[in-house]
């Protein structure tokens, strides 16, 4: 126990007794930091103690995160997104622009794009019953395209022409155009027995275009038309029109040749489709193919050991070459469908 020295007499004494009231005694101000509240009052009778408030605590200093937290509080709210336009940009993922309606009527009426053309700017095209003759016009998929009759039988005015190719002479080629099949359809190598009711035109050529081709050293049927479903029908990668071919041989054919030629043989590691074959005379073939390829019935033979020295071909679909010359042309007959 700590003593209190008497200045007086120079004698240690014990120090005062503490008040044994509590509530005489003297309360212990807790302040916080940075608070400036005033001092208590001290109980009478006591000596009055001064109690200061400690400095405030110093905060530290912020941090980059927190200067950007900062200055995202003091940023205006963006403002609201623009409702959506019909120019503005679609979502990935989907179709950037609905098709164009020449390509839909393309498609429903089995016809060119040249024709679907002329059809919406002449006004025989409705969308959703609404007449449309703008060129270039994009429709919704979904939406209901019809078609009047004009339109069809104008289709059906269109001109589609067959035409004789000699062996050894070189048919036109897909980008030699309009001039390569003039040279060859004129009025001068007209069939003279067509019994067609057409008389040749120079109209008859603007937009005829050849369906199908065949090599220089093959001879027989080409086909050229002006209506863009006959092309697809006869020349699109998904064509299934039959082809006879006949076919004169060379050499030994092979004891089960006939038919490995039928159902048994492939190309380039993928087999063949199922073809017609059957023997013509001792030295011609008759071959009917879903769809020929190049060179197709010339390897075909070499494989049971035959070579081909003429091949000409006399069919494509129900349309037969029947006696047309080599060299002349005639009209489709109306009872004729590619």
């Amino acid at each position: 126990m700590k003593t209190v020295r008497d200045q007086r007499s120079g004698r240690n004494s014990p120090p005062p007794p503490l008040p044994t009231d509590p509530a005489s005694r003297p309360r212990k101000s807790i302040l916080r930091a940075g608070s400036h509240a005033a001092p208590e009052r001290a109980p009478s009778g006591q000596r009055q103690r001064t109690l200061t408030a400690s400095p405030p605590c110093r905060r530290p200093a912020p941090t980059a995160k927190h200067r950007r937290a900062r200055r995202g509080k003091l940023r205006p709210p963006p403002a609201p997104a623009a409702a959506a336009t019909e120019t503005s940009s679609p979502p990935r993922g989907l179709a950037k622009e609905s098709p164009r309606l020449s390509k839909l009527v393309s498609e429903l009426a089995q016809c060119s794009r040249r024709e679907a053309d002329e059809w919406i700017e002449n006004g025989w095209v409705s969308v959703d019953g609404v007449a449309i003759n703008r060129l270039g016009a994009r429709v919704n998929p979904k939406a209901k395209i019809t078609i009047k009759e004009v339109a069809r039988a104008r289709s059906s005015e269109s001109v589609s022409i067959v035409f004789n190719k000699p062996r050894d002479f070189p048919g036109p080629a897909a980008e030699e155009g309009r001039d390569a099949i003039a040279a060859l359809i004129r009025a001068d190598n007209h069939w003279a027995e067509d019994n067609s009711p057409l008389s040749f035109q120079p109209t008859h050529l603007r937009g005829l275009a050849q369906a199908g081709r065949l090599e220089t050293e093959e001879g027989g049927m080409l086909a050229f038309t002006q209506e863009g479903s006959v092309a697809r029908r006869l020349s699109g990668g998904d064509s299934r029109l039959e082809k006879e071919y006949h076919v004169r041989v060379e050499g030994e054919l092979a004891a089960d040749g006939l038919d490995l030629l039928r159902r048994g043989l492939a190309l380039d590691n993928v087999k063949l489709p199922r073809a017609q074959v059957s023997w013509l005379s001792d030295q011609q073939m008759r071959f009917v193919l879903p769809d020929g390829k190049k060179g197709q019935i010339q390897r075909m033979c070499e494989l049971v050991g035959l070579q081909v020295t003429d091949i000409k071909r006399v069919r494509i679909g129900s349309v037969s070459l029947g006696k047309l010359p080599p060299g002349q042309w005639r009209y489709l007959r109306a009872d004729e469908r590619f």
